[in-house]
């Protein structure tokens, strides 16, 4: 391995060492030792099942999210999810958009044309046996308002609007909004924007939702999964998600694509076989899906805390406070911290050893 590929290494993984602590998810069964790796993404707290509905849901799985920042420093996110509510319902999606800004932070992007997505970027992930050796069209169109100053969409499927700060929910009929005190539990939510759908129907999986925000964030992907459902924010939450990602940095220091469920040793993600543009209609995607890149996933299962996900791709993010402070939050670099100093420790033995023989002649 080259000094500039490994260098990249060491800087990724100082920058993926800030993302997630280890411990206990539902306060009693701990994470087995056979899943506790190097990078295990599993350990990230409050993650994403249900997310933030404005009334109670009897259920919401198969939830899929794919990320990429843009080169304009915005972020693109899509989401879809199979789900059942007895009332009408709206999914609120909490953004760190740049503070103080207008309704136009948000742009919504219709993917009512391509329902089969995640589908598709799943296809990038095919079973391997035996594993293998070593100014763009978003398509939104303005829909009548409720209010006539806060600005909707008709998004495929959902009336989507931006909310562009809490006290701006009073804008929004009151069946889809959460009530202020839940909010109030998630103070990092207080300068937060809000991207809120409308659902259509009462169940069933609709086309993803999809749009473009204004990020305070250029060298970090943001996933909303914190769960709101019953108007109740839960310390712990049961999560069926796959998280999607594209980032540059990531493709040039992977390895060889080894099978759906192995993680690269680099990022700690499972890598895509082959570039998006093989394996989904990247020309649906109105500029979400970058054609020429990877795509990176990691999938959470079972109980676990309830927040966000911040993914830094930058190593100057490596330290900061992204999730709560833990000891072992650095534990996923220790062995190559272990490492260096190993090494450091060698060469500097051998050098006493050569200046006490030289002494000695």
């Amino acid at each position: 391995m080259g000094q500039e590929r490994q260098f990249k290494l060491v800087q990724l993984s100082f920058a993926l060492s800030a993302l997630h602590p280890i411990g206990n998810f539902d306060g009693g069964r701990s994470v087995p030792d056979h899943d506790v790796k190097v990078f295990e993404m599993l350990s990230v707290q409050r993650w994403f099942s249900m997310c933030c509905f404005s009334q109670p849901v009897v259920s919401v799985t198969d939830t899929n999210l794919f990320a990429r920042l843009s080169e304009n420093g915005t972020q693109f996110l899509a989401y879809q999810m199979q789900f059942e509510t007895e009332k009408p319902n709206a999914m609120i999606l909490p953004l760190p958009v740049i503070p103080n800004r207008n309704d136009d932070a948000v742009r919504f992007i219709s993917l009512e044309k391509y329902d089969d997505l995640f589908k598709d970027l799943d296809k990038g992930f095919p079973e391997m046996s035996p594993p293998p050796g070593n100014s763009r069209s978003w398509g939104v169109t303005s829909a009548p308002t409720v209010d006539a100053h806060l600005e909707v969409h008709q998004v495929g499927d959902f009336v989507a609007s931006f909310v562009p700060t809490m006290n701006d929910f009073s804008r929004l009929d009151p069946q889809f909004v959460i009530p202020k005190d839940s909010w109030d539990k998630i103070p990092e939510y207080a300068d937060y924007g809000f991207a809120v759908f409308q659902l259509k129907e009462l169940g069933g999986k609709p086309h993803p939702m999809a749009f473009e925000f204004e990020t305070r964030w250029p060298d970090r992907i943001f996933f909303p999964t914190v769960h709101i459902h019953d108007g109740q924010v839960h310390d712990i939450e049961e999560f069926d998600h796959m998280l999607y990602l594209q980032y540059p940095g990531f493709d040039e220091i992977v390895g060889e694509y080894k099978n759906r469920d192995v993680k690269d040793r680099a990022t700690g993600l499972v890598r895509s076989r082959f570039p998006a543009n093989k394996i989904c209609q990247t020309q649906l995607t109105e500029g979400i899906v970058e054609p020429e890149l990877l795509v990176h996933r990691f999938e959470l299962r079972g109980n676990l805390k309830n927040q966000d996900i911040v993914q830094p791709v930058s190593a100057t993010m490596a330290g900061l406070p992204i999730q709560p402070p833990s000891a072992l939050r650095y534990w996923p670099i220790l062995p190559a911290v272990m490492g260096l100093a190993g090494m450091g420790w060698l060469f500097n033995r051998r050098s006493r050893l050569m200046q006490e023989k030289s002494r000695s002649v």
